[in-house]
């Protein structure tokens, strides 16, 4: 899970890792009071999940209060490469006389993590790799002896940082490490780190991404989860505890794996190239062991899509077998008429594995309105594209 700025700003703050003082403001009153509340000229800066907010108007200098609420009213609403702006930052502008760059970050290739530091900051930090990637010092983090007071100083050093920042520096790199520790993230980054004219270092600006595989042990995270930047069906189904990723096709899909998913999808794309280019309109796994109230919630996610106009259940049975799924659609078809759901889009059912031939027959004996079931994947995914295009 991507951070926000103020988001990643709340956690820095939180280690230890000195900040700026900032408030969020999701109006031009609120910004008018934060700005108020702060004093002196602030910065107003767009909240997105995306670079290049600066190139596109979203951040801006304001000399007071009303300036501020000026500029927010010009932000607020804004799109940032398909972002929209819900709510901005208001922080106290700085004087800089220096920037810099650190972070620490999971390093996959190396199954380690990997700290790094630049005497260029402010600047898109995949430029200077590849135009000057001497100028970026790179240190492997060892999961058990982590970051220390010594490596971070070996790193500012190796990154060419001046003397008089390299112990301020290498403390801040030595917090961010517990950042990214204790909140189980994969990447922690300030750029800039900046150094100001009072001789202070501060980080101006944030990205954090978070490992959603530990949130179970992080209470605290789902709060970082940002509604408003989310499809209302995807946050429906992370309700539901559905593995659910919205798409922008017609042809919805359910199946059991992540790989048979994945499949699904580019068969369905390839089959509905002959019905006026039909796509997938989701990414729906419910898992190996499905149960008919899981099957109910998806296709209640599924079916309340505008977007579908069919919906293509492409299942294997393996531990769990095509007869117990089988009867999971036919109990899930009855739960949803319990809850008052009207099932008017066509459903194709695949079932293949084990106790295939008695899943499709308790589909066959059930008669259920709609549901047409298919043999083969290829077939399946063509008939649903087709109702797909006939539903257009």
């Amino acid at each position: 899970m991507d951070l926000l700025e103020h988001q990643a700003q709340e956690l820095f703050a939180k280690h230890g890792v000195p900040v700026s003082r900032n408030r969020v403001a999701s109006t031009p009153d609120e910004a008018y009071a934060a700005a108020a509340e702060i004093g002196g000229r602030v910065v107003v800066k767009a909240q997105v999940k995306t670079g290049g907010r600066g190139k596109a108007g979203g951040v801006r200098l304001a000399d007071g209060p009303d300036a501020a609420r000026d500029v927010a009213t010009a932000i607020l609403g804004m799109d940032i490469k398909g972002h929209t702006v819900h709510k901005v930052l208001v922080t106290e502008a700085s004087d800089i006389v220096d920037e810099y760059y650190v972070s620490v970050l999971l390093d996959r290739s190396n199954r380690s993590f990997l700290a790094l530091a630049s005497r260029q900051g402010g600047v898109e930090i995949e430029r200077v790799a590849a135009e000057n990637p001497d100028a970026l010092a790179r240190l492997q983090v060892s999961p058990a002896a982590g970051l220390g007071w010594e490596s971070a100083l070996r790193l500012a050093a190796d990154a060419g940082l001046p003397d008089d920042v390299r112990d301020v520096v290498a403390s801040i790199l030595v917090r961010l490490w517990n950042v990214f520790r204790s909140e189980d993230a994969t990447l922690v980054e300030i750029n800039p780190l900046a150094k100001l004219a009072d001789g202070t270092v501060r980080a101006l600006d944030g990205k954090v991404t978070l490992d959603d595989n530990a949130r179970f042990r992080q209470p605290g995270h789902p709060q970082f989860v940002d509604v408003s930047a989310t499809d209302p069906l995807e946050v429906r189904a992370a309700e539901k505890h559905l593995n659910y990723v919205k798409l922008d096709g017609s042809v919805g899909v359910i199946g059991n794996g992540a790989g048979l998913v994945m499949s699904t999808l580019d068969v369905v794309a390839y089959a509905g190239e002959q019905f006026g280019g039909v796509k997938p309109a989701n990414f729906l796994d419910i898992g190996g062991g499905a149960s008919a109230e899981v099957m109910a919630n998806g296709l209640e996610i599924i079916l309340g899509d505008p977007d579908v106009r069919s919906v293509f259940v492409n299942v294997f049975g393996g531990i769990t077998a095509c007869d117990a799924v089988a009867n999971g659609i036919v109990q899930a078809v009855g739960l949803l008429t319990g809850r008052g759901e009207t099932i008017t889009k066509p459903l194709v059912v695949r079932l293949d594995g084990n106790n295939a031939a008695e899943g499709r027959r308790i589909l066959a004996e059930a008669a259920l309105a709609g549901v047409r079931t298919a043999d083969t994947m290829d077939g399946a995914a063509r008939l649903a594209a087709e109702l797909a295009g006939k539903g257009a």
